[in-house]
């Protein structure tokens, strides 16, 4: 089936040592993967009672066949509608999901009235639920390009509607309805992914040829550079009307790199450069919430040196430094002392005491093999839009990781946001587990091997082209 996005008429195939005809599915690599993804977050979970009860816990069996059961589901979705995927995408994010499971459990322990743990499981059923409907429902990822400016009017509207509630923790990011919550922001971030990948599609040669020149800088045509500019200011009143540093942050880089990539001008890096400063600057001086946050970023230690006790950010750092090398072990640590929201926004540093440097690495390996194979099938892709939506989407992923770490380490301010697949949270966990799903069907299209009599891909046309074949 043709479709109108695509002037060839054929879909999008891979230009690698693995297309062609015979190229492998590579499915039982995926299954054989999954097991071991399986298999370590079990072993993590024995040895979490192990280490807090000397036994291993009853229902490690039940937590094993549950996120089994999980991933079962998931790869045969996969090896049903998107054979050809690549085979590291669903075993990293069920890894990542497990170990997650894993020291939500080991939290759960110290803190027992606040349990957590099955909670995080049924948002997991749910993120796997809403990955298999993408594998199976999105037959051709190029269909999202028809609803770019839908997706981005919805971004709009999810990211509006907070601003209107009481804040929460002190940003109003929230939705609540009765007992459930829920975070729009992490749904807009994928929906306005989507929009870059398609405005910037269409108008890439424009936003890089023509303009004005301001000093080594070549700016684009004001009808060219609107709609960007209004998701900068979406952006930037999610900043000061939300106080969300974290969002803004991650819209902010989404929109840089992106434009970037579109373009090949460096002189774009300058121009994000200089909105993120225009936006954050006055806000971090003078917004009480944010402003505090960045004191306590520059001056962690202050709290002690003041005799009210360690802040959270000073347990983050203390906890990092009781883990070393190899970490206390699961269970035995003390990043329990962060108190609030050890669970969602500190969980890194729980991570960091018992599974020490290397476990760290680990993780941190884990997620650059998701952003890396996002980037591969960006290189890959032949569809102006599918490569910008691939690399979109990897440095969607790349952006949370390099902005809760940074955070909890003290690199960067704290934004309170939450780590992918690790943390509790179910906004988080379901959104990205659709950003796997659409990563999985990039992927797809990107080692499909070439139909025998292909046509070639015919380059994009030039802007008014259409109009003057019209005419």
């Amino acid at each position: 089936m043709t479709d109108p996005q695509d002037p060839s008429g054929t879909a999008d195939s891979g230009s690698g040592p693995e297309s062609g005809a015979t190229a492998p599915t590579r499915r039982w690599v995926e299954l054989g993967l999954l097991v071991g993804a399986v298999a370590i977050a079990a072993f993590g979970y024995v040895d979490v009672g192990c280490n807090l009860d000397g036994r291993v816990p009853a229902d490690t069996p039940e937590y094993a066949l549950g996120l089994g059961a999980l991933a079962l589901i998931a790869h045969l979705a996969v090896r049903w509608r998107a054979p050809y995927a690549d085979p590291l995408l669903l075993p990293v994010a069920v890894l990542l999901n497990g170990l997650g499971l894993v020291v939500i459990y080991r939290l759960d322990r110290a803190t027992p009235g606040n349990a957590s743990a099955q909670t995080q499981l049924v948002w997991s059923a749910l993120g796997v639920g809403l990955f298999v409907a993408v594998v199976v429902l999105l037959r051709d990822y190029r269909r999202l390009q028809r609803y770019a400016y839908v997706l981005a009017f919805a971004s709009i509207l999810l990211m509006v509607v907070p601003i209107f509630l009481p804040a929460v923790y002190g940003a109003k990011i929230w939705i609540k309805i009765g007992p459930l919550s829920f975070q729009p922001g992490e749904i807009a971030k994928i929906a306005l992914a989507v929009f870059f990948a398609a405005y910037l599609a269409v108008n890439r040669d424009a936003l890089a040829l023509t303009g004005r020149r301001i000093g080594p800088v070549e700016l684009p045509r004001g009808r060219d550079l609107g709609p960007l500019l209004l998701v900068w200011l979406l952006s930037a009143g999610v900043l000061f009307l939300e106080q969300d540093l974290g969002t803004c942050l991650i819209f902010f880089g989404l929109f840089v790199v992106m434009l970037y990539v579109a373009t090949g001008r460096s002189g774009w890096i300058a121009v994000g450069l200089v909105l993120t400063a225009v936006a954050v600057v006055p806000v971090a001086l003078w917004e009480p919430h944010v402003h505090s946050r960045v004191v306590d970023w520059l001056h962690p230690f202050a709290s002690i040196q003041q005799g009210q006790g360690a802040s959270q950010l000073a347990q983050s750092l203390f906890a990092f430094a009781a883990g070393g090398l190899l970490g206390t072990g699961l269970g035995e640590g003390h990043s329990y002392l962060i108190g609030f929201a050890v669970k969602s926004d500190w969980i890194l540093a729980t991570f960091g005491e018992e599974l020490g440097l290397t476990g760290i690495a680990a993780v941190m390996l884990l997620y650059a093999v998701l952003v890396g194979r996002g980037f591969t099938a960006g290189r890959v892709l032949h569809n102006p839009f599918g490569r910008l939506l691939a690399i979109g989407l990897a440095v969607l992923l790349a952006l949370q990781v390099f902005v809760v770490a940074g955070g909890v380490t003290d690199l960067i301010p704290l934004t309170g946001m939450t780590m992918p697949f690790l943390a509790q949270g179910g906004s988080s966990l379901i959104t990205n587990w659709v950003l796997v799903a659409l990563l999985v069907r990039l992927t797809h299209a990107a080692r499909l091997p070439h139909p025998e009599h292909a046509e070639p891909v015919a380059a994009p046309e030039p802007p008014g082209a259409e109009g003057e074949a019209a005419a």
